[in-house]
């Protein structure tokens, strides 16, 4: 991993550091705001010998004297001068308590001792300063002093007293803040890192097109409109999802220049990954460049194409196989100038020998021969094989992954699955691209003038049927013929009131 892709994954994985950074961050403070504040009281003690009368006797003294302070510092850190504190100010705790409140230290090639004491109470940790340091100096005395009485060696003197202390050294927030920062943005990283690792969805163009075996079509930029509407009205849109669809449709037709793919199914290796939306918007573009789309729901599954587009579900794509319905009464006019509709119709036993039979090549030929372009949606190729039998007799397959959800074991095993039969792969359309940070897709629309968005904000808004379409009155593949001749004629009857 260079500098580029780890600033790259950073910037994909902010969220992930931030979080961790906060979290350790409130860790500190919670720990500094729960911790018991201590004060820190500090007295320094002068170690002296008695000098003698030339030079070289005040050397000796002198070095006598900074070997005898690492002795003194053990004995002010001992128990018996903790004993000889707690009983000379009369306090309720043990010698072994009190000692690890002190800490005795003497810088190197001296004779001064700093002596601490930290407790919860500054006026108890100044007394037990001042009192240990006097102990300690009457200890000392009577250490070094001879037994006949004569004058001692060394000595010790409480050269600086404590005070009280006005701030608590315990606990130092400023520093746990600091630590909780440090360590949180180097866990924060260890985790983006980690889980990048760990990630199998596919994220990039590269990853893609290696799985795929062909180039990227296009791009789809994620947008929480589509929602509530997957239509998009290309006649007045020239938002970022709208441009998207176009130069989509605009690298479709250039596929293949002397023979570009006429009959195209859309599909996923799962589902939700914006297959239906998809195949919704790029019929809607082609129809927007004056060709004449019918846009074919290939999913006799779970069909969607119908509620999208607020049609009739019951007649359409398996009611036209099993001969219950003629193809002009299935087919169905929307709203969109240049878009026909078949939907799925109702649902049969076998979707996939229903789909894989002649009668269903012979349907989309003749769908072939009466419009310019045939867009299926098709099932996800893992959940079922009935988008691998369609794209078998299509010029062309796109095969849909959503950032970030498409992982790259299915998206893999899926074409596969195309290759095992035959169909022949037209490219990849990437959904749902964040439209912030580092795998941000996104047009510049300043080119394109206001006119059209003003005279889009006054249009009034359409009243009626979004579409044209047969009664809800079929329940099966194999519905009586009365049934559906009754639902046939009152859809012309619609029509020629409209």
């Amino acid at each position: 991993m260079n500098l580029q892709d780890f600033v790259k994954l950073l910037r994909s994985r902010w969220l992930t550091v931030a979080v961790t950074t906060v979290a350790a961050v409130l860790l500190a403070v919670v720990i500094s705001l729960l911790t018991t504040p201590l004060y820190q009281a500090s007295t320094r003690l002068f170690v002296s010998t008695t000098a003698g009368s030339s030079l070289s006797d005040a050397y000796q003294g002198n070095r006598f004297s900074q070997e005898r302070v690492v002795s003194y510092t053990e004995l002010l850190m001992g128990q018996t001068l903790a004993q000889r504190t707690i009983d000379k100010l009369g306090l309720n705790t043990s010698a072994e308590e009190l000692r690890q409140k002190v800490v005795a230290n003497a810088k190197p090639d001296t004779v001064l001792i700093n002596v601490n004491v930290l407790d919860k109470s500054p006026v108890t940790a100044r007394d037990i300063a001042n009192t240990l340091s006097d102990e300690f100096v009457n200890m000392v005395r009577e250490l070094e002093t001879p037994e006949d009485g004569a004058r001692p060696d060394a000595r010790v003197v409480v050269e600086q007293r404590a005070s009280i202390p006005s701030s608590p050294v315990v606990p130092k927030t400023a520093r746990n803040v600091a630590i909780g920062l440090a360590l949180g943005l180097a866990l924060g990283i260890g985790l983006a890192v980690l889980r990048d690792i760990l990630d199998n969805t596919v994220k990039d163009r590269d990853t893609l097109e290696q799985i795929t075996g062909a180039g990227i079509v296009g791009t789809i930029p994620l947008d929480k409109d589509r929602r509530k509407q997957p239509a998009i009205s290309f006649e007045t849109d020239n938002s970022g999802i709208a441009e998207a669809f176009r130069k989509l449709r605009t690298n479709l037709q250039f596929l293949a220049v002397d023979s570009p793919p006429r009959v195209i199914i859309v599909t996923s290796s799962m589902p939700s990954e914006g297959k239906s939306t998809t195949s919704i918007n790029i019929a809607l573009a082609l129809a927007e460049a004056d060709h004449n789309v019918v846009l074919v729901d290939g999913d006799m599954r779970r069909p969607t194409l119908h509620k999208y587009l607020d049609l009739i579900g019951p007649v359409g794509f398996s009611t036209v196989l099993s001969g219950a319905a003629d193809l002009d009464d299935a087919l169905q006019r929307t709203r969109f100038p240049g878009l026909t509709v078949l939907t799925s119709g109702a649902t049969p036993p076998n979707p996939s020998e229903l789909l894989g039979s002649q009668s269903a090549r012979k349907l989309i030929n003749e769908l072939r021969t009466r419009f310019d372009y045939v867009v299926i949606d098709s099932t996800p190729l893992l959940a079922v094989t009935d988008a691998a039998v369609l794209g078998a007799a299509s010029d062309g397959v796109l095969v849909i992954a959503r950032f970030g959800q498409t992982k790259r074991e299915q998206l893999s095993h899926a074409v596969e699955h195309l290759a095992s039969v035959g169909a022949p792969m037209l490219g990849s359309v990437f959904t749902m691209m964040p439209t912030r940070g580092s795998a941000a897709y996104s047009y510049d629309y300043s080119y394109y003038g206001t006119e059209a968005d003003e005279r889009s904000n006054h249009r009034p808004a359409s009243s009626g049927p979004l579409a044209l379409g047969v009664a809800e009155t079929a329940s099966g593949v194999g519905a009586p013929a009365q049934e559906v001749g009754q639902a046939v004629g009152r859809r012309r009857r619609r029509e020629s009131s409209d």
